[in-house]
């Protein structure tokens, strides 16, 4: 019953939010934002002790709270967007998102090569991906199995009416690493979600003074496929999403291991800069660093 209400959730979501003026919804969801921020859950609890490994111990704890109160609503924000997004239009996702220098990234593309796109959870992801497939590229990502079953569903086919192609993380008929590899030589840009590691078995590097595990996948790819790797930096302005992508050079002397630790701790480097520089777009309400409580 709970998964089923979950489901019914998100599917109202959805319908609901697309029926609402846009200053309604921002209204709204800043509102539950804020009172979520107030209310402290382990959620919030979760993020203000990530944001304090960012910002470190120099920050004033009302400064602190400020900052958490931000990225409660920028994680509003995401939300409030992704619920709209299937509603908009080409149009919309090219005057809405902004990649900062992008001749490189479109200029790769454009030659019919692939791309490696690792990004942490920051701004709108979705955004940028329906930016990418809007200027007439392909794009492959992986969608986790969500439960329950539904809820999975709608969320590949959210992501599919943006023009993404969606493979399963688990489940599917082919692992998905061979999946991605052959899209990344077929001109693909393949964008994969990698600054917290779901597996626990993931590299350990480290991050803003601490250590952490993230997914092998976006180096492993490069590595294998030769394609061009980039980390993403995400962020809000008051009307759009931001992005800047910074290319990431594989490890190339070691043994394949070694070289993939090497590779995923240079993108961790790469994604604590752009994080750095917006925090409160960070989108980290989960445990994170090796020695982290889960509950809070």
């Amino acid at each position: 019953m709970k998964d089923r209400l979950t489901e019914l959730g998100y599917a109202a979501g959805w319908r609901l939010t697309r029926m609402l003026p846009l200053p309604a919804a921002r209204a709204a969801f800043n509102l539950g934002a804020d009172r979520g921020a107030k209310g402290n859950g382990p959620g919030i609890q979760r993020l203000r002790r990530n944001l304090r490994q960012v910002v470190g111990p120099a920050m004033a704890d009302a400064e602190l709270d400020e900052l958490v109160r931000a990225g409660v609503r920028s994680y509003a924000r995401y939300w409030m967007e992704a619920f709209r997004l299937p509603s908009q239009s080409k149009q919309d996702f090219l005057r809405d998102f902004e990649l900062v220098e992008a001749e490189e990234f479109l200029g790769v593309l454009a030659q019919g090569r692939g791309v490696i796109l690792a990004l942490p959870h920051t701004g709108n992801w979705d955004a940028a991906a329906a930016w990418v497939v809007s200027n007439g590229y392909k794009l492959v990502t992986v969608a986790e199995r969500l439960k329950p079953e539904g809820l999975y569903e709608r969320f590949v086919a959210y992501r599919e009416k943006l023009g993404m192609e969606v493979i399963p993380l688990t489940g599917g008929q082919r692992p998905p690493l061979d999946v991605l590899a052959e899209k990344a030589t077929k001109g693909y840009a393949v964008a994969l979600l990698a600054d917290r590691d779901l597996t626990k078995s993931g590299v350990e590097v480290e991050f803003f003074g601490g250590r952490t595990r993230m997914p092998p996948g976006p180096a492993l790819l490069a590595i294998r496929t030769g394609a061009p790797l980039y980390a993403a930096d995400l962020w809000f302005t008051e009307t759009k999403t931001m992005g800047r992508i910074r290319r990431v050079e594989p490890a190339t002397e070691g043994a394949l291991d070694v070289r993939v630790k090497q590779t995923t701790q240079r993108l961790a480097d790469a994604y604590a800069l752009g994080i750095a520089d917006h925090p409160q777009d960070w989108h980290m309400l989960q445990k994170l660093w090796l020695g982290q409580s889960a509950r809070v």
